[in-house]
Parts: C-alpha cells; sequence; structure tokens
C-alpha cells in the first residue's frame, strides 16, 4: 500500500461489513465497505491474525499488547503463504 496514513474506523464510520467465502475460492474474505465508499477487503489470513490478537490481549491476564510484524518464511508447511504476521517477543505485560 503506498502513501499509508493512519486512521480509526469507528462503528458509525462502517456502512457494511461482509464475510464471505467468495464463489471458485477457498478461503474466506471479509469486505468492510466504509460510509465515504472506501472498500477494504481482507483475506482470511489477515482476519485470523487479527482475531488472534484481539482474544489474546482481551483474555490473557497479563499481555496488553501484541504485535506482529511481516516476515517472509523460507521453509513452511504445506499450503502456508511464503509471508506471514509472526508475533515479536515484547509483549507489554499488564
Amino acid at each position: 500500500m503506498k502513501g499509508a496514513k493512519k486512521v480509526i474506523i469507528r462503528n458509525e464510520d462502517i456502512k457494511s461489513l461482509t464475510a464471505e467465502i467468495p464463489e471458485g475460492h477457498k478461503h474466506l474474505r471479509t469486505t468492510i465497505v466504509l460510509n465515504d465508499g472506501m472498500e477494504i477487503t481482507f483475506q482470511e489470513a489477515a482476519v485470523a491474525n487479527l482475531v488472534r490478537a484481539y482474544v489474546t490481549v482481551k483474555t490473557h491476564p497479563a499481555i496488553s499488547r501484541v504485535k506482529m510484524k511481516n516476515k517472509r518464511l523460507v521453509s513452511r508447511k504445506k499450503g502456508y503463504s511464503e509471508w506471514q504476521l509472526v508475533e515479536q517477543k515484547a509483549q507489554a505485560v499488564r
């Protein structure tokens, strides 16, 4: 993404959210349409990482922050993408 900038999306900014497995595909795609017309589509792996981080921070008694960084994995399980979001070691403690 070129020209990236910081944006906070509030519930009231969202016109619709659709989670689906498109015809001819195997994996979930989640599309958020904002009131200004912008559409953001997340592939399944991105949503899975977001959910994993969210659940960890919300439910773990000591962890208040999870940070993941994009990393190219040369060695990986069959069927997995070469680009993965990998958790960083440093996690804030409550």
